[in-house]
């Protein structure tokens, strides 16, 4: 198996709607005042290019410069931060596009994506009301709470 390539981008905080619209939502509908900070991040796991291939893909095929950061996530830097991924089976139109664009790139690569979105929160909160934002923001008949774990050569 060859390596997977792990790629977080974010966009940039003038162009984060749909991130402050999450956080409004968690706020105002569940009634969370307690989060102080809410990060949405989308995250590519990518097999099958090269190096090459995935330094030419970084700012074309999974970012756009002018509205996106290609970012290394901390973790430590928030109190909870969780990935919710597309259940096997389901459709995904993020992971599809990429690999398409990966292939009209390098005609030679096979790759495969993965992609899942990280939501980073700080706050005041506890225990229930993080099961209450997960509940609200995975949709189980198409989606699960995906591993945060990176993956390594095997």
């Amino acid at each position: 198996m060859s390596l997977v390539h792990r790629i977080y981008v974010q966009k940039k905080e003038d162009y984060a709607v749909e991130e402050k619209s999450i956080f409004m939502d968690i706020v105002n509908n569940l009634q969370i005042k307690g989060l102080k900070q809410l990060h949405l991040i989308n995250r590519y796991d990518v097999q099958g290019i090269d190096e090459n291939t995935l330094k030419r893909c970084m700012n074309t095929v999974f970012s756009e410069p002018s509205v996106d950061d290609v970012i290394d996530l901390n973790t430590d830097n928030y109190d909870v931060c969780f990935a919710v991924e597309y259940l096997p089976g389901q459709y995904d139109q993020r992971a599809d596009s990429c690999e398409q664009c990966i292939r009209l790139l390098d005609s030679k690569s096979q790759p495969a994506v993965r992609s899942a979105k990280v939501y980073c929160l700080n706050g005041d909160f506890g225990k229930e009301d993080i099961d209450r934002i997960k509940e609200y923001l995975i949709n189980p008949v198409e989606s699960q709470e995906a591993s945060m774990e990176r993956f390594s050569r095997s």
